[in-house]
């Protein structure tokens, strides 16, 4: 039997060993910068979801670019402020209440009344903090230092997000056309019309998904309120904002929210906790079902089954960061993919010369 010899050139094996070395390299920076990178792709979504606005002012009422920047940062503050002033008084309102009644529960639950007591009483909840706290302490059983330290790192974290998400976006708004130009003038001048086409249906699809996401966020928090008020659950205004904002991180966060809301819900009311969850595990399944393939098919034009295929697989490979940028990758790659098609359609239907 003839042996045969597959020889491969030096080449080829650097370069092979070379592309390895590169993807391991990224796959390095980017689980380091995973923060960082978080924080860039929100702006990046608050920038493409704002351009059009700005677009908008620059056409129709100021010229230069930066005063329409300002401008639409001026009314999205604005229309912030509104929100805030509607909702923040029932919100303080309510908030006051629970802290008001949370001496209430203590009780309940050291004296073994209600359902904190029997829940207490059923797994010797008070015996075993106070066992906890004559062996070891307080501050063993609370983590008082570790959770103080957390907060205030969480808290600082926040802050500093928050100011480097608007400033990021605020400059993306203002100096993302110069970019944008100045890598079209990197290319080649025959291609340059071609990759403005696709620049302009990647922009379709991310703007199409951001808008996407803030519906489908705005119709979990309306209902959820509006069930939980005709319920007569108390905090239902702070409960469906809590749900709205959980709700735009895909996959987890309308799982917390549910959690957080059914659990307040069974503290009120047995019957109305039954209720509760119920609704939410209905509502994820019409929301991760109906929702998001309804909303994305149209606004990002992907079909349901590669909406819900994207964002599982970008779920497992890079968790919340994954799933948030899963959908408008496809979609680019959506993009992409088409453009290719059409021009290698458009090679083969031109005839031959000789």
């Amino acid at each position: 039997m003839e042996e045969r010899v597959v020889r491969f050139r030096i080449r080829t094996i650097l370069t092979v060993i070379g592309a390895v070395l590169a993807v391991a390299v990224l796959i390095d920076i980017v689980s380091v910068a995973r923060q960082v990178l978080t924080w860039i792709l929100i702006s990046l979504f608050l920038a493409l979801a704002l351009n059009p606005l700005v677009d908008l002012f620059q056409r129709t009422l100021v010229r230069r670019r930066g005063l329409a920047v300002g401008l639409t940062f001026l009314i999205v503050l604005a229309a912030i402020g509104a929100l805030v002033a509607t909702i923040v008084p029932t919100l303080v309102r309510e908030v006051n209440d629970f802290i008001q009644a949370l001496p209430g529960y203590v009780e309940d639950l050291t004296e073994g009344r209600g359902r904190l007591g029997e829940f207490a009483d059923r797994y010797d909840l008070v015996e075993r903090v106070q066992d906890a706290v004559q062996s070891g302490g307080a501050s063993q059983v609370l983590g008082v230092s570790g959770t103080a330290l957390a907060i205030t790192k969480g808290v600082l974290t926040i802050i500093v997000a928050t100011v480097t998400i608007v400033f990021m976006t605020f400059f993306m708004l203002l100096e993302g056309p110069a970019w944008t130009e100045r890598f079209y003038g990197l290319l080649p001048a025959d291609s340059q019309q071609r990759w403005r086409n696709i620049g302009q249906g990647v922009y379709r699809t991310v703007g199409g998904y951001v808008s996407g996401n803030l519906l489908i966020s705005l119709i979990a928090g309306v209902s959820s309120a509006l069930l939980l008020s005709i319920l007569g659950v108390q905090y239902a205004i702070a409960l469906g904002l809590v749900v709205a904002i959980l709700d735009l991180i895909p996959l987890a966060g309308a799982t917390l929210a549910a959690i957080i809301v059914t659990t307040v819900a069974f503290l009120d009311d047995v019957k109305k906790g039954v209720i509760v969850l119920v609704f939410f595990v209905v509502y994820q399944q019409i929301e991760n079902h109906v929702l998001y393939p309804l909303v994305y098919s149209r606004t990002v034009q992907l079909s349901p089954l590669a909406v819900l295929v994207a964002v599982l697989i970008g779920a497992e490979l890079a968790g919340v960061l994954g799933a948030l940028g899963a959908i408008p990758v496809a979609g680019a790659i959506q993009v992409i993919l088409a453009d290719y098609l059409e021009h290698r359609r458009g090679r083969q239907a031109q005839p031959m010369t000789l």
